[in-house]
């Protein structure tokens, strides 16, 4: 069975940094690629960061500069590495995977999502 389960989020103050992990398990994330996505109270699920099975990857401009995604193929984890957070960051974030070499930004790109972990940046 295909599962995505994210970890690693809380409340933090602006200006600090968390790193989320994203745990795949019943399938070899060497084949897949994988997103970050998050959606905010209001507002829709935005795409924000992805990487495919050769490490290239793409970062919404919303996060540029600040975060960084990676992999580690033999734990089959995703990180996402989020650096000098911001309020407008809170929310609650997905990793979400497709097996394939291309990744997107887009939701429609995935098949499998986790469940979620919540972000709040406030001081």
């Amino acid at each position: 069975q295909v599962q995505l389960v994210e970890s690693g989020g809380g409340l933090v103050q602006p200006g600090a940094s968390l790193r989320l992990s994203c745990a795949a398990s019943g399938f070899r994330l060497n084949y897949y690629a994988i997103g970050w996505f998050r959606r905010a109270p209001g507002k829709e699920r935005e795409g924000i960061s992805c990487i495919n099975n050769i490490n290239g990857n793409l970062h919404a401009n919303s996060v540029k500069g600040r975060f960084t995604i990676s992999r580690d193929n033999a734990e089959n984890m995703v990180y996402l590495q989020m650096n000098s957070l911001k309020p407008e960051d809170t929310a609650v974030y997905y990793c979400a995977g497709t097996p394939g070499a291309g990744c997107s930004l887009s939701d429609k790109w995935y098949h499998y999502w986790g469940q979620g972990t919540q972000v709040t940046v406030s001081s």
